[in-house]
């Protein structure tokens, strides 16, 4: 089987994962924000999203140089990795816990922390649980990462709904969430089998943190923007705020269950062929457009459904959320297309471009929440993700310096779904308006000729 065929089927079976994924997930948030309040939701969205951070800061790109390694590691690199996961897990504790007194300070609502502090003990479980996973994903061993991450899954929304409904709020999350990290910890080892145990080796150390340095900073840039949740909109608009921004990201990521599972595979299979430019630009557009084909119908669709679905699903108390949805989507969208930019020069070891990407875009869409959001409410935020588009000039330049990246193939499917993702703020006749412009994209050869050879070829064969 050649790799083209290995990495789509592999992608498929994450796709499956992820799609099944996608239904768990939306019905366990439809449950679980339905009983807790936007209130509760917003004090675990702001908590995940600080140590979220946190784990990002102690993961060291350790994972991406297991992945990425060109020679096969050894045992004992996976028990090195596991040794520094340990070590940055438990002192991203201890520096979360040393940072919530001005935390607090800064938000000035003191609900904010008690369960900030109880989720910071899963950071050394997240940290020791990636080398694990990364064996997995070298050997492109999809199809048990993809059922690991669904038990987990489930194991998640098992534990917070049962403790919900007997009034836990938002502790309800917060137990289930530290549950379900030790859950993939102990599965990731057994499936990838491997035992965590005690190595040092400083030639190892600075291989690992030699790449990993690069990478880690460049990843910690770009996931300051994760905060901009719960620091600046907890901040202006408390943790009701946050609920509603949460659960529109939420909508947004579960049905963009694809983009995670392209992003994983892109790492693997462009750095296979990370010697021949030629086949790098080929399969960089190609993975633009799949994307978008990925993305693009389901963010649309349930766009314009959402005035009448999310009063009924979620409660009439949810409704901000339409107002905040069409701009994240937007975001995501884009962000899907050019993600693949920044694989290629992770791939290419160009970590240091990557990370000036990253800095205009938290720049913009930090300063342009902090900017509008006091001004606008929380469509504040929704512009502020509008004006961080304008960063994805910046890594196409740096991509531009490789090779020439056509995007011919990607424009017409992105011209006729991002209309659509605003159908849920201004009354258009949406269904008509999708009609329309998958029917001026499918008159054009291309793009039907490309819908039919991705259906033949992503299939999972047993």
């Amino acid at each position: 089987m050649n790799l083209r065929k290995k990495v789509l089927q592999g992608g498929a079976y994450l796709a499956v994962r992820q799609g099944l994924g996608l239904i768990i997930g939306l019905g366990g948030v439809l449950l679980l924000t339905r009983i807790i309040g936007p209130e509760n939701y917003g004090l675990y969205s702001a908590a995940l999203g600080i140590v979220g951070y946190m784990g990002n800061l102690t993961g060291l790109g350790i994972n991406v140089y297991i992945v990425r390694r060109e020679a096969e590691p050894g045992i004992n690199v996976y028990h090195q990795a596991f040794t520094l996961m340990l070590i940055t897990g438990v002192s991203g504790l201890l520096l979360g816990i040393a940072a919530m007194p001005l935390l607090q300070m800064w938000l000035q609502n003191p609900a904010f922390i008690p369960p900030m502090l109880i989720m910071l003990l899963t950071l050394p479980l997240t940290a020791m649980a990636g080398p694990a996973m990364a064996r997995l994903e070298r050997d492109l061993n999809y199809r048990l990462v993809a059922a690991l991450e669904l038990a987990g899954q489930l194991i998640y929304y098992g534990i917070a709904l049962s403790l919900a409904y007997h009034g836990k709020g938002v502790w309800a999350p917060v137990m289930a969430f530290l549950t379900g990290q030790f859950f993939l910890l102990t599965g990731a080892c057994i499936l990838a089998r491997l035992t965590p145990r005690p190595y040092w080796s400083m030639a190892l150390i600075k291989e690992m943190i030699g790449y990993g340095a690069g990478y880690s900073a460049s990843i910690w840039v770009w996931q300051l923007r994760t905060l901009v949740n719960p620091v600046i909109v907890g901040r202006y608009a408390g943790p009701e705020g946050v609920g509603y921004v949460a659960l529109a990201i939420r909508l947004v990521e579960a049905l963009s269950f694809i983009k995670g599972a392209t992003w994983r595979l892109s790492i693997a299979a462009f750095g296979r062929i990370q010697g021949d430019y030629f086949r790098l630009k080929q399969a960089l557009e190609e993975a633009m457009v799949l994307q978008v084909l990925a993305l693009g119908p389901l963010l649309a669709s349930f766009a314009c459904i959402t005035p009448w679905v999310l009063p009924v699903l979620f409660g009439e108390r949810w409704n901000a959320v339409l107002y905040i949805y069409p701009f994240i989507a937007v975001s995501y969208l884009l962000n899907a297309v050019f993600s693949m930019h920044s694989s290629v020069l992770y791939v290419l070891q160009r970590n240091g471009e990557v990370t000036w990407f990253h800095i205009a875009h938290v720049l913009l869409f930090a300063g342009g929440t902090l900017l509008f959001l006091p001004r606008l409410g929380l469509i504040g935020y929704g512009v502020a993700e509008l004006l961080a588009l304008l960063s994805y000039l910046v890594i196409h330049c740096q991509i531009r310096r490789l090779f020439h990246v056509s995007y011919l193939r990607a424009w017409p499917w992105l011209i006729s779904f991002l209309p659509l993702l605003f159908t849920s703020i201004f009354t258009l006749p949406a269904g008509l308006l999708l009609g329309v412009a998958f029917g001026v994209v499918l008159s054009m050869p291309k793009p039907r000729k490309e819908i039919l050879e991705y259906t033949r070829v992503v299939k999972i064969r047993n």
